[in-house]
């Protein structure tokens, strides 16, 4: 409609309605677009169904089929325009109720009249284009070959295939797995792991997206998490899952902190998908067509006894305890080391040299042997003063130094597991908050 009365201002300052007069605004710079030409082969006035449609050749009655002055239906039998009790038709009814969470879906050739697609942004213009994410995550990092615990194996794998045939079990099946263990035993990892080898796609969340400054969001947020892992059961025919890393430190009630509206709404949406897993809202009109499709959900955490009791109750989830053993830690470890050909015996050694840690402790043990390599690669590159020319700001043809890896050995692991040491030790000894904080409690 903008565009027509941008036409009619046009004519209105022309004192010919051809755009080949010469008093003309566009001429003789401009050629008249396509859709200007378009729009004077029917009329002057703002374009609508009646300037198209003039004629009343094709209702020899010559009575409006529409119901209002000047306005024609688009078929005697159509009931697309057929008004409800409020007065609204049928199209408006379906825009209201949409369910479509395809954002993928834009300005296509083809599929809506050209004259609205146009070439700026490409034949096929997405309304989204470079901005669309990709909620759901995939594996490619995941190189080399993992050890997984086979009893945590055991446990997500039978929660996911009894939620996937819930329907024909007769009895009451959760919707939530709860892992929950010391910190560091790779909880997220092992679960990775398992999605990897199921060829499961999950979408993984974090506990950072439970708070909002917008009352009510993260809560919506779950249940388009929830949604989007069930249309990917229905699009592309892939097994699919809702995962929340650290969901105890996001809705996690410790000491005196405050509980917001968001972490309430958090956790009975929660409660909510495990009472009715396939009838989920994100706020339109609900359909009864609107089913979807019932997905796992898995949660990890350090202590689920600071998560509002009823949520973690029996029949909503399932929980389980993760404290790999020591033959676990030693076949986790004995594959970590694998590709740096240090030998089981030397892992058994390294294990029982630094007991009660956690896994990720000895992972560190070999990212800390990389530090005398990587100082050795700077001093190479012209020294800490020319880092950010030689890193950043280099030629595209200039190549920096070849990076070599230091040789894992034994002895280098061990001197960099009591080094680890020495740094927790002085954590919990030292305790400077005693110094900067007189008042505080012991």
């Amino acid at each position: 409609m903008a565009l027509c009365n941008f036409h009619n201002t046009l004519l209105s300052s022309s004192s010919s309605s051809s755009y080949s007069s010469s008093f003309s605004p566009l001429s003789p710079f401009l050629k008249p677009p396509n859709a200007l030409r378009f729009f004077t082969k029917f009329s002057t006035s703002p374009f609508s169904l009646r300037a198209l449609n003039s004629s009343n050749n094709d209702n020899p009655t010559g009575e409006s089929a529409g119901g209002e002055a000047g306005q024609r239906r688009i078929s005697e039998q159509s009931s697309w325009e057929a008004k409800d009790s409020e007065g609204r038709d049928y199209l408006y009814r379906l825009g209201k109720e949409a369910d479509n969470m395809n954002i993928a879906v834009g300005a296509r050739a083809g599929i809506i009249d050209d004259l609205f697609v146009g070439n700026f942004l490409g034949r096929d213009s997405d309304i989204v284009f470079d901005y669309r994410q990709k909620v759901t995550r995939s594996f490619e990092y995941l190189q080399g070959d993992y050890y997984i615990a086979p009893v945590f194996m055991d446990k997500v794998v039978c929660h996911i295939v009894k939620n996937y045939i819930a329907h024909l079990l007769n009895t009451n099946v959760p919707l939530i797995l709860g892992i929950w263990g010391g910190k560091g035993q790779g909880k997220s990892f092992q679960t990775e792991l398992i999605f990897q080898a199921m060829g499961i796609e999950p979408v993984i969340m974090s506990a950072g997206e439970l708070e909002s400054e917008r009352a009510g969001e993260p809560g919506k947020l779950i249940r388009e998490r929830y949604r989007t892992a069930s249309q990917v059961v229905q699009n592309q025919g892939k097994m699919s899952c809702l995962m929340i890393n650290d969901i105890d430190a996001g809705i996690g009630r410790f000491g005196n902190t405050q509980v917001t509206v968001n972490n309430q709404i958090a956790v009975g949406t929660l409660m909510n998908l495990s009472d009715n897993p396939t009838r989920v809202s994100i706020g339109q009109d609900w359909r009864e067509t609107d089913i979807t499709n019932r997905v796992p959900i898995i949660v990890t955490g350090n202590d689920f006894s600071t998560i509002y009791a009823p949520l973690i109750r029996d029949g909503r989830m399932d929980k389980f305890y993760w404290q790999p053993t020591h033959e676990d830690i030693i076949n986790i470890v004995d594959r970590m080391y694998e590709k740096d050909g240090i030998s089981r015996d030397a892992v058994v050694r390294i294990v029982d040299t630094f007991p009660n840690q956690a896994l990720d402790f000895y992972g560190a043990l070999r990212s800390r042997t990389y530090d005398r390599s990587i100082s050795k690669w700077v001093d190479d590159i012209g020294g800490v003063e020319n880092l950010g020319n030689k890193l950043l700001r280099r030629r595209k043809d200039e190549k920096l130094p070849v990076f070599v890896p230091p040789k894992q050995t034994i002895d280098a692991l061990l001197e960099s597991g009591y080094s680890l040491i020495k740094e927790q030790q002085l954590i919990m000894e030292t305790k400077l908050s005693k110094e900067y904080m007189k008042n505080i409690d012991d």
